[in-house]
């Protein structure tokens, strides 16, 4: 759900922001459908889900969840760091926010015949009700796990109450954050060359 972070990792191109964006909506078998440039990018967005929930501070971040609601920390922290990514935006680009996103949002619909459905559906509430903006407060944190925690079959509550624990160790979980986020850089620039090289998705053991 770090939609923002994505983007962000993806902005040296319109293609690339789109192909981040399919990460969460294409499965693996079909990413091979995509045009290159969109492809490594439905690629490494797998990779850095997967770095991100592998990573140290992540994972101590995940602990100060209650144990109930541990299973759905790495939703909540998503949507955080992307508030975090927002605050902290001019340390990392020297492109404004609004301006990324905006772009973000005509490069989506200028792709749209080659969105999924389901994202296809999503496009008109995500960039209405401006979505990756609303991560620049807090308060849109705690609204985005709202609506997530509405597309679960389950245990809704349990996710709209990890804000709670978030709240309480919300100064620890935003340190992290300041550790974190450059080594997912580091990462994701070091992945994109090795698949910018070999000019195709690598092979990845990770579902759709």
């Amino acid at each position: 759900m770090n939609y923002l972070a994505h983007i962000y990792l993806a902005r040296h191109s319109d293609a690339a922001m789109v192909g981040a964006m399919l990460g969460d909506f294409v499965k693996a078998n079909d990413v091979d459908l995509y045009p290159p440039e969109i492809a490594r990018e439905i690629t490494l967005h797998r990779l850095v889900d997967s770095y991100t929930d592998s990573h140290p501070t992540v994972l101590a971040a995940r602990e100060l969840f209650g144990a109930g609601r541990r299973r759905y920390a790495g939703i909540v922290l998503d949507v955080f760091y992307d508030h975090m990514l927002s605050r902290d935006w001019a340390q990392y680009c020297a492109l404004p926010r609004e301006a990324l996103i905006a772009r973000f949002y005509g490069a989506l619909t200028a792709h749209e015949p080659l969105l999924p459905a389901r994202l296809r559906e999503m496009l008109p509430y995500l960039i209405e009700q401006d979505w990756l903006g609303g991560y620049a407060s807090f308060e849109g944190v705690a609204q985005t796990v709202a609506r997530v925690s509405r597309r679960l079959s389950r245990n809704g509550h349990l996710l709209r109450e990890g804000v709670d624990d978030l709240v309480l160790h919300r100064d620890a979980i935003a340190r992290g954050f300041g550790q974190f986020f450059p080594d997912l850089v580091a990462f994701a620039t070091a992945r994109r060359a090795e698949l910018a090289a070999v000019d195709k998705p690598l092979t990845y053991p990770l579902t759709s």
